[in-house]
Formats: C-alpha cells, structure tokens, sequence
C-alpha cells in the first residue's frame, strides 16, 4: 500500500494529495459538524475520533487497489498547510464510472474552494482512469452542490433516493453525470439572435500513425489532462503546421512525442478519416509503419500500450479514430 501512487495534484490555490495519519485530528474537527455531515451520504453524526484514523488507512488500501481515490483538499495559510477538506472518485469498474464527491469545512465556504477541488480531481479522473463518465449525486435541498457541479461540467439526469447515514434513512437527491465531451468549457445558451449565414468549418489536417510491431501489435497512445477528450485512446500523430506534407508532419510528431526516427520510406498510407467536430472539420490520414530507429519512450508522460488489433475495440477512443480499427484490424 503506498499512498504515493497518487501523485498530489496542484491548482491555483490547492493541493490534493493522498490523507496521511496526521490528518486524523484535523479531519475530524472539520467533518464532525452537523452543517457538512447532513449533506454526505455515508458520514455519521456525531462522527467518532477514531473513525477518521481508520478512514484514513482505507483510503490508502482503495488507492493501491485502484477501486477509490480519497484525496486531501490542502491549502497554505501563514507558511502552513492547512486542511480544507477531502474528495473522491469511487470506481464501478463494471458500469465503467467513478463517482464525484467531495466536503470542505465550513469556514471555508463561500471561497470557491469546492468546486476548483472537484473540477481538479474530476479532470483528472477522466485523463487516467478507464471509466466512460463520472456520477455523482447530491441533496435535493442542497442548491449550492448542485450548483457546483453543473459549474464544473455535470448534466443532471435524473432523480432518486439515496441512504443517508446522518439523517437515518433515505433521502431525495438528484443525479448528475459528466462524459469527457463536456470537460471543455462550452458558453451557456443565449436567446436566438439574427446571424449571417455560418462559415465553411475549417477544416483541420492531422496526420496519425499506426506502428506495428514484429509481433503485429499496434501502439495506440492515451490522451493527457488537459486535452480535448483526455482519457481516450488515440493513434499517434498531431496537426500538419502550414507548409508540412503529413508524412513530414509525422516524422516531426513521432520523434517529439515518442522519441522514435522514422524515415518518408517506411511511412504507408492507409486510410483517412473524416469527422466533423463543434468548431471544426478533422481530415486524418492514417499511415502504417513497421520500422523505425529508437526505442518507443512517452516523452510526453503520455500512457501508451500495444495492443494486438482484435484488442484495439476494448479501447475508448475519439470519434474519428473508432472506424479506423475495423479497417486495421481486418487488414493486419
């Protein structure tokens, strides 16, 4: 059990990071408050000392096992680091979701502490787990949460009960979900307004590869945090910069991102994809490549896997890129 295997993440702000035993005492006096406790599903009230020091033992366990990640919100205050609160994402590996939740303290409400946490945490859920969508659920009296999570990216869907340790029963909540499609800020929807008619889209000219080994493997790379569409797998490759052939433009991407020499020769066209994206059009052609100078490196920290082609569906990956596989993997 090392708690290490979450690296702690940064925001303006905050830091989250794995809960350690010296956040026992704090923790406690921060959650063991009726005003934060009412709110969450599965805390007690009163909520007992020795519950926080088991607590924070678990979170340890979930993090090597993989199946929840309960992190530290951490401030500074006079040269001090001081605790905030906490937030999770609990995995359903099944339903291929992670569950949202998150608390502060209560003199830290009103700060905007709450949702920069989660927005964090929710992005990096979506960047590095295998999971389709993050859920979450909150109070039907609780406006502010609520409010929080659509501020981040959430949708609701719907309604339902929920048990709720603190109050003794079930209680009404409402459902949110958030895909990676709605991790890009998108502008809220305004009245209708009389426009001229919509421009051509531009279209945006990206070059993939797909590298196979001798052992007819195909590496397909993962998309970063921070991305459109983080989390998805995709083929190497990247944008064609003006004056570029694609076969320039993916000797250039190969060797920045993956550290990896390959010559025009060696690059065979295959196929192309056509997809129209919010904003643009992507025209992509694919290339197939079996040889090349260097060893594969993430030089980008990107997760990258090799996978044979009757795999490759197994993989969330972009729109333009999922009708590519078929193709691949009849051919190989």
């Amino acid at each position: 059990m090392n708690p290490r295997s979450f690296a702690p993440l940064a925001t303006e702000r905050l830091r989250l990071r794995p809960l350690v035993a010296e956040d026992a005492a704090e923790l406690h006096r921060l959650v063991n408050d009726w005003e934060v406790a009412k709110s969450l599903a599965t805390v007690p009230f009163p909520y007992p000392r020795e519950l926080a020091d088991e607590w924070i033992i678990s979170t340890a366990t979930q993090i090597a096992e993989a199946s929840a990640y309960h992190v530290a919100i951490v401030g500074e205050e006079a040269g001090r680091e001081m605790l905030i609160g906490c937030a999770g994402l609990k995995i359903d590996a099944e339903a291929r979701t992670a569950e949202l939740g998150y608390w502060v303290g209560r003199r830290f409400w009103g700060h905007g502490v709450g949702p920069e946490a989660a927005a964090r945490l929710a992005s990096w859920g979506l960047a590095n787990l295998d999971v389709d969508r993050l859920v979450a659920s909150v109070l039907e009296e609780n406006g502010r949460s609520q409010a929080v999570l659509r501020r981040i990216g959430f949708r609701q869907t719907g309604t339902g009960e929920r048990p709720s340790v603190s109050r003794g029963g079930p209680m009404p909540v409402r459902w949110f979900e958030m895909s990676r499609a709605d991790l890009p800020a998108m502008p809220p929807p305004g009245p209708p307004v009389e426009t001229a008619p919509a421009p051509a889209p531009t279209i945006l000219l990206v070059a993939a590869c797909a590298l196979i080994d001798p052992d007819g493997r195909v590496l397909l790379a993962r998309r970063p945090e921070g991305k459109p569409l983080a989390g998805l797998w995709e083929f190497p490759g990247g944008k064609v910069k003006p004056g570029e052939t694609p076969e320039a433009a993916l000797i250039r991407e190969l060797h920045e991102e993956l550290a990896i020499d390959v010559s025009a020769a060696c690059l065979a066209p295959f196929t192309f994809a056509s997809h129209a994206y919010a904003g643009f059009h992507l025209l992509m052609p694919l290339y197939l490549c079996r040889r090349w100078g260097g060893r594969v490196t993430p030089v980008e920290g990107q997760a990258l896997a090799w996978v044979r082609p009757q795999k490759m569906a197994d993989y969330p990956m972009p729109p333009a890129d999922r009708p590519l596989v078929a193709l691949l993997r009849d051919f190989l």
